[in-house]
């Protein structure tokens, strides 16, 4: 009996020092690297993807997007929409702050929006004004705690647009311009504030003790942004070899966007590695204006030649599955459904061709060597393609060239990757419109597109799902391309490093984390 207790007992002591280990600790710096220097400070003015993120950090906004992918609070610790859908009140959070020490109100949230307005360098002015589909027509500050948005008509995209981190409708202080207007330093919500900027060698973020975080738990860049390290320091490491030998020593804590052949080369040096399905749409274009390619069968042998699992085995290394829909598996809209595409079927494809009068006529792949991954797509689909007879040969360009190409809509076949979108009618819009405007579409079938306008429009999330369901459903179709599969996010950290997260845009998060 006393043998039971005594070992009770120090079961129970190493199940709680277990679990006192993994208690968030105070302190330490946090060291991420970065594969270039940021652009600015100031949100949504001459960005990137590097830019964003550190930003991110400095500053908030209204909503953000969860891992989901769906639209979460963030300043704001609620919304609404009026019965005619055309009015968002939003409710600030209480009790926040600046780094300056200003209580935030719904001023500096109309001050911040206004001031992007006029800046002719915002590139999502255009997502704003009507051009595509959302036109804001006032922003109203009530109240010091009240926002509110007016639109034009009803929109689905409005609230996702808020959260778009490429957009960057981010809330400033005044503080942060010169009497001038011009931009001085920035002057943010978030949890850690800026330290100092050493123009291509480190953007360092100390954390700001008085941050008072959202009740909401922490999902993506919405909910509690809780700090635990005393400073950030985002180190900019271009050689993506050097960077890997800095996380083995311990110089770096965390890199982002690692390539799948990497992960056993890092794990067996001891690296925690996390993964989570992508955004970045990896695709076989198809010019279906082109004489040869117009031909339905033609298209539909070419789907069936194609083994898009194996494609997605051998680029990911089986972290993700083929995936030809516009909806990644890590949305929140992801349904099974969405896997369908018709099955690899070599012998289906050779008689597709032969009823297609198809005679060993040449099919011109484009590619590049920029991007490794749109390169071995070309190498694994011209290996499929021609094992049922198709005479398809690979042309490589330079990345510039293969771009002007495709704005233009100069080819037969095209390996491309599109960058993340945050929303499925987002995904569908970089390759479905009309193409009397726009060269590089794919796709504009009209009931497609009026497919697309009302995903567009509509607030309801049902709907909207019913709608891509019904949208991949016709480009099963009709075949105007072929998506291959959504390239995982790879990430690794020390051992010394916990509480971090990996989610789809492949973006670090610094708050919720802490080191030993």
């Amino acid at each position: 009996m006393k043998r039971m207790l005594v070992t009770s007992w120090l079961c129970a002591m190493l199940v709680t020092q277990a679990f006192a280990d993994e208690q968030p600790k105070l302190g330490g710096v946090l060291t991420i690297r970065l594969n270039s220097d940021i652009r600015s400070l100031e949100p949504g003015v001459n960005r990137d993807t590097n830019t964003d993120n550190v930003l991110n950090h400095i500053f908030e906004g209204l909503v953000a997007y969860r891992a989901d992918m769906s639209v979460g609070p963030a300043l704001a610790e609620s919304w609404s929409v009026s019965d005619d859908g055309k009015s968002y009140r939003f409710v600030l959070r209480d009790g926040v702050t600046f780094h300056n020490g200003a209580a935030l109100t719904s001023a500096e949230v109309k001050w911040s929006w206004s001031r992007l307005q006029a800046n002719a360098g915002w590139q999502c002015r255009n997502v704003f004004d009507g051009s595509q589909g959302v036109k804001v027509t006032d922003v109203e500050a009530p109240e010091p705690r009240i926002v509110i948005y007016r639109l034009e008509k009803p929109s689905g995209m409005f609230i996702r647009q808020l959260a778009n981190i490429q957009c960057a409708v981010l809330v400033a202080h005044p503080d942060s311009v010169d009497a001038q207007g011009q931009w001085r330093a920035p002057v943010g919500t978030g949890p850690f504030k800026l330290a100092e900027w050493k123009h291509d060698q480190s953007v360092d973020l100390d954390r700001v003790a008085e941050y008072q975080p959202s009740p909401t738990p922490a999902s993506g860049y919405a909910g509690a942004r809780i700090a635990h390290v005393d400073r950030v320091s985002f180190r900019i490491i271009p050689d993506d070899s050097a960077a890997r030998a800095a996380l083995r020593t311990d110089a770096v804590d965390v890199i982002a966007e690692l390539q799948p052949e990497r992960i056993a080369e890092l794990q067996a040096a001891g690296m925690n590695v996390q993964t989570a399905p992508g955004l970045a749409r990896d695709a076989l274009l198809i010019n279906d204006k082109d004489p040869l390619l117009a031909n339905p069968k033609m298209r539909g042998a070419i789907a069936v030649a194609i083994d898009r699992e194996q494609i997605a085995e051998a680029r990911t290394l089986g972290l993700v599955k083929a995936n030809s829909s516009a909806v990644s598996a890590s949305m929140a809209y992801f349904d099974p459904a969405f896997l369908a595409w018709p099955a690899y079927d070599p012998g289906r494809a050779a008689a597709l061709l032969k009823e297609a009068g198809y005679r060993g006529e040449p099919i011109k792949l484009q590619t590049n060597k920029r991007y490794p991954g749109m390169d071995a797509n070309s190498i694994l689909v011209q290996a499929m393609l021609s094992a049922v007879g198709l005479n398809v040969q690979i042309e490589t360009l330079d990345w510039a060239t293969q771009l002007d190409h495709y704005v233009k809509g100069d080819f037969q076949l095209q390996s491309f990757t599109y960058s993340g979108r945050f929303d499925p009618a987002l995904t569908y819009a970089t390759f479905l419109a009309d193409r009397t405007k726009f060269k590089w579409a794919q796709w504009d079938d009209p009931n497609a597109l009026g497919m697309l306008r009302e995903a567009m429009e509509t607030p309801d999330d049902a709907r909207r799902k019913q709608l891509f369901l019904d949208l991949h459903g016709l480009l099963i179709k009709q075949l105007p391309t072929i998506g291959l599969l959504y390239e995982p996010a790879v990430d690794a950290v020390t051992k010394h490093v916990h509480g971090y997260r990996v989610w789809a845009p492949d973006r670090p998060i610094a708050w919720g984390v802490w080191k030993d």
